[in-house]
């Protein structure tokens, strides 16, 4: 009896080999309730090899991807490096994550991809605005129908996109239907959730696309099992100038009002008394969750968090830097800005007080449309944002990006610098930074400056 091998929600069993076989390999195990052996669906690649290494038949009925055909039906030129990481690619078996900046051509790395293997393709991406893109991309490229999952939309066709969301949630019943799965901004995939978007495929080839695969958590380790090693990088400074727009960073410190340094450092000793009486230690991983938890057990926690706001408030919208913010936006009036800031509340303050139109994760996204289409048009020559359009969103007419307050993360501030970084005719693009000098600023400033662009 020929054994065979079939995908069931999000694992793969294998019937008609007896419990007792020998030299079944290891990532299948015996399930009893199902008399088969059962392994996860990522493993399929592994399983199939390991039993015709060990000369188990198998009949293969897991796989329910198809041919595309033809492939791709427009062909763009691609640029040495997106060569470059499409043959290492390929030389890897088709699985790794290509690290390319914002802005030079990730996603024309994926459609050489899906031209090159030619099987039933699904795209995830982490927000609805980036699925409408690869959406309008994939079908203006390829000649077969393109579906989307994910908000709202329920449409599996040869070549679907969907969300992280959806993915982890539809996989179980998707995953023997794709033959390549690629990845965007695929620092998002490992985590106890969005990883479930890569185990429950058994899809033989994976693509991840990311410009900062580093994660604060460290798990970026886990993309080499998900999806792959590293098979190819290259960073902003090496393609800046030539498949980059020239760009320059200034980081302008600020300082605080009389009146606004006495009650910010007020505020603050006020926040960290209470953080050293209670033993808690921020710099832990739950330093500040455990700050959280305490804060709201009594008045005087109450209190702290209070202060803790106002005095991270304070910093974020000195008066200073918001004087600061009027000059550039006088300066780069002909040009096209986009403005940062860490939280929505800041964000809505500097639109009333410039005038300029907002985007959070509160903006409808009909909305949202219509704001960038304004600013791409000239209409507006600035927007402010939260969080956003950090990363995803193509924006290519801004080149000023001014950082009024954000994390400490080296991937969010490299994310906000790539979007202006798009090249356009003799586009040079410039990053202002502003940090309220003598407060936790100085610090998360530092922190999210170690990357080899800001150098």
């Amino acid at each position: 009896m020929i054994a065979s091998l079939s995908f069931r929600a999000g694992t793969i069993e294998l019937r008609g080999v007896p419990r007792d076989q020998p030299q079944i390999p290891a990532p299948l195990a015996w399930d009893e309730r199902a008399a088969c052996f059962r392994a996860p669906a990522i493993a399929y690649t592994e399983v199939l090899a390991a039993l015709r290494e060990v000369a188990i038949d198998v009949e293969d009925d897991a796989r329910r991807d198809a041919d595309l055909g033809s492939g791709a039906r427009v062909h763009r030129e691609a640029r040495p490096f997106q060569s470059e990481a499409l043959q290492a690619w390929q030389a890897a078996g088709g699985r790794g994550v290509v690290v390319l900046p914002t802005g030079s051509g990730k996603t024309h790395v994926a459609v050489l991809a899906i031209d090159t293997i030619r099987r039933s393709t699904l795209v995830v991406a982490p927000t609805l605005d980036l699925v409408r893109q690869w959406f309008d991309l994939l079908r203006a490229t390829f000649a077969v129908p393109v579906g989307v999952v994910g908000g709202g939309d329920h449409d599996v066709q040869p070549i679907t996109v969907t969300t992280y969301d959806s993915a982890y949630l539809h996989m179980e019943h998707l995953g023997a239907r794709f033959g390549l799965v690629v990845f965007d901004e695929c620092h998002h995939l490992p985590g106890p959730t969005y990883a479930l978007a890569a185990r429950l495929t058994l899809a033989p080839y994976r693509l991840g696309l990311t410009a900062t695969p580093e994660r604060a958590d460290g798990r970026d380790a886990e993309l080499g099992a998900l999806v792959g090693p590293t098979v190819y990088r290259r960073d902003i400074g090496e393609l800046a100038g030539e498949y980059l727009a020239e760009y320059e960073t200034v980081q302008v410190d600020v300082e605080l009002e009389a009146d606004e340094r006495e009650e910010h450092d007020a505020e603050r000793a006020l926040y960290l008394a209470f953080v050293s009486k209670n033993g808690i230690r921020l710099g832990s991983p739950r330093g500040f969750g455990e700050f959280i938890m305490r804060s709201a057990q009594s008045m005087e926690g109450r209190r702290a968090m209070r202060a803790y706001r106002r005095q991270r408030e304070l910093a974020f919208t000195a008066s200073g830097k918001l004087a600061y913010v009027e000059h550039l936006l006088d300066r780069h009036r002909d040009d096209r800005a986009l403005l940062f800031t860490q939280d929505n509340a800041t964000a809505y303050r500097v639109a009333r007080r410039f005038l300029v139109p907002v985007i959070t994760h509160q903006t409808k996204v009909t909305e949202r449309s219509r704001i960038l289409a304004s600013f791409s048009a000239g209409k507006y020559r600035a927007i402010v944002t939260s969080k956003v359009l950090n990363e995803g969103v193509d924006i290519r007419e801004a080149n000023v990006a001014i950082v009024l307050s954000g994390s400490g993360s080296v991937r969010e501030h490299v994310q906000r610098l790539g979007r202006i970084l798009r090249k356009r005719d003799d586009k040079h693009a410039i990053l202002y930074e502003l940090v309220t000098t003598r407060t936790a600023e100085t610090g998360t400033s530092e922190r999210r400056r170690e990357h080899d662009a800001y150098r």
